[in-house]
């Protein structure tokens, strides 16, 4: 790989899923990074942060059952907020190319942080350098315009993650990822951010997710051909977490994607 490749891999941010923290990417960021993608970022979501859902002051120990805290759990839109910062930095201040990697209810973070103000596009037209090139989902959920997230009211734990979250890693990894997940309250919010037409859109279909089963996620994808909405559609013979049990198999088709978009893009 030669320098003036690595100057033109754009930079990535990670919106990961419910009941994470960045942990579990960790593998996944550095070998992002040993392939030219030199700035990878996976800030966490305020609504998989422990220390902000009232479960006592024992982390390592957390009693679910106290309820909301006085100010209530934290929002989608707050993690949306967290995205939106880090975005900020890297297109406003450092002029760069991003893009956004969305894994699970991620999907959601991501499509409603892609607002136009940081889109690539409309930035060149003001003369202005940087911005986001695409959306890259990775059994993500894709919400339509308009619609929100399903789910129970209330706090949510992961159950049986090692077979859910984690089928297709070693067993001994599973179990040690597994308790590193947090809890999540479901949120409702409506996604009122049209990305899916106005950026360009990757999604890896993982085959063998036991958490987002393949049949849904291709679903999602048909309701959006139906919309109009293109996809750049892949496969992975994965679980619902590729970034662990696919790991090379996730940048080689980040690196495709990229490489794709860029040939047009001048940064």
């Amino acid at each position: 790989m030669s320098p003036t490749e690595n100057l033109n891999k754009p930079a990535i941010v990670i919106c990961h899923g419910s009941y994470h923290t960045p942990a579990p990417y960790g593998p996944f960021i550095q070998s992002l990074k040993s392939h030219g993608f030199e700035t990878v970022h996976c800030p966490q979501r305020p609504t998989c942060d422990l220390s902000r859902l009232n479960v006592g002051d024992d982390l390592l120990n957390p009693d679910f059952d106290l309820g909301p805290p006085a100010e209530g759990y934290p929002s989608d839109t707050g993690d949306v907020d967290v995205v939106i910062q880090v975005l900020d930095k890297l297109v406003n201040k450092d002029g760069k190319a991003v893009l956004l990697l969305a894994h699970s209810s991620g999907g959601w973070v991501a499509s409603q942080a892609a607002i136009p103000e940081y889109q690539l596009k409309a930035r060149q037209s003001r003369g202005e350098k940087g911005g986001l090139i695409g959306i890259f989902y990775s059994g993500a959920l894709v919400v339509p315009v308009g619609e929100s997230k399903h789910g129970h009211d209330g706090l949510g734990t992961p159950v049986n993650a090692p077979y859910y979250m984690f089928n297709g890693v070693a067993p001994e990894e599973a179990l040690k990822w597994a308790k590193t997940l947090t809890a999540s309250p479901v949120m409702h919010a409506k996604l009122t951010n049209d990305a899916y037409s106005a950026l360009p859109c990757a999604y890896l279909v993982l085959d063998d997710d036991k958490s987002l089963p393949r049949e849904y996620q291709e679903g999602m994808i048909a309701l959006h051909s139906q919309q109009g909405n293109v996809f750049s559609v892949y496969h992975a013979p994965s679980g619902h977490s590729p970034h662990l049990s696919w790991t090379m198999g996730l940048v080689e088709k980040v690196e495709e994607f990229t490489r794709n978009l860029l040939i047009d893009i001048s940064i």
